[in-house]
């Protein structure tokens, strides 16, 4: 009798971790880059996964332009960018491109070549990534393979040491 009732307890506790973990995150099914098609500012110009360089670590950012979160972790990145240059980054919202294009202006954004801003228009990643909050983080190895994730604000010290 004790024997089942041990069996029993340790069917529902491993039902029970298997009912808590979250299926919907595609980043976890899927690890590569996903297949994204974004808007780039200052030109209007298509940007996608397969403009990304080969063999360098990727940042996808998710961002919105009038988050004081997002404005600090640009911030970080701009003042840290020793750290990340050798980095492709991508931010990427889901707001009005005109917004988009003035947080490119505001940040100066011309002076950081490794860093990509665009609008998703079709919200692809959002669907894809399901953020909670701004700034969403997902890091990618040099074989496009998912890395970590941050949720909020991370030093530039800390994304480059992940990747």
């Amino acid at each position: 009798m004790k024997k089942l009732f041990l069996l029993t307890k340790a069917i529902f506790a491993i039902l029970f971790c298997q009912a808590q973990a979250d299926s919907s995150k595609l980043y976890l099914q899927f690890p590569d880059v996903p297949p994204f098609s974004i808007t780039k500012v200052p030109d209007s110009s298509n940007f996608s996964k397969q403009d990304l360089k080969k063999k360098k670590p990727t940042i996808i950012m998710l961002f919105s332009p009038d988050c004081d979160h997002c404005m600090q972790q640009t911030k970080e990145l701009q003042n840290k960018y020793e750290l990340i240059k050798n980095v492709q980054i991508v931010m990427v919202s889901f707001l009005n491109y005109n917004l988009v294009k003035k947080f490119y202006d505001d940040y100066n954004m011309v002076n950081y070549p490794s860093i990509n801003i665009g609008r998703d228009g079709k919200y692809f990643l959002g669907t894809f990534y399901k953020p909670h909050i701004f700034p969403s983080i997902f890091l990618y190895n040099r074989k496009g393979k998912f890395v970590k994730f941050f949720e909020g604000n991370v030093s530039a010290k800390q994304l480059a040491e992940s990747l």
